[in-house]
Parts: C-alpha cells; structure tokens; sequence
C-alpha cells in the first residue's frame, strides 16, 4: 500500500492537533485578559488590549473550526461544577 494512513487514523491525527491548538490558544487568552484586568489600574495602554482580543478570536476561530469537524475535547471542570 502506497498510503498506510487510512482516512479515520487522519481525521483523528488532526483533531488531537486541533483540540491541543485549542487548549494553548484558551490558556493564551486567559493570561492575556488576566494581564489586561490587573494592568486596567494603571491606565492600561492599546496594545495589551488589542492583545487580548487577538488571543480571543483566535481562541474562537478555532472553536468554530471545531464545531465544523464535530470535534469533542475534555469537559472543563469549572464549567461542570456550576
């Protein structure tokens, strides 16, 4: 066989690729915002707010990339526990 992959060994590659993308990106954005919350005090400047918003849609173009592919990560604890 000239492929040794077949299409589900593919799909699976990609989806555990996406779904760690997806983790670095989310723990990316909650530092950025934590950084924009605590600098906010001290006049907080344009571009740690243009950081944070980048990291944001970011964060949800690839959940929506996500959703198109049906794909099913690990269940947050603090969302479940609410």
């Amino acid at each position: 066989m000239l492929f040794k992959h077949t299409k589900h060994a593919v799909e699976r590659e990609r989806n555990e690729h996406l779904l760690a993308t997806i983790y670095s990106v989310k723990a990316s954005w909650d530092h950025a915002r934590e950084t924009e919350r605590a600098v906010y005090e001290a006049n907080i400047n344009t571009e740690l707010h243009d950081r944070a918003h980048l990291q944001e849609q970011k964060y949800l173009y690839l959940y929506r990339l996500a959703r198109k592919y049906h794909v099913h990560g690990q269940l947050n604890q603090g969302v479940v526990s609410r």
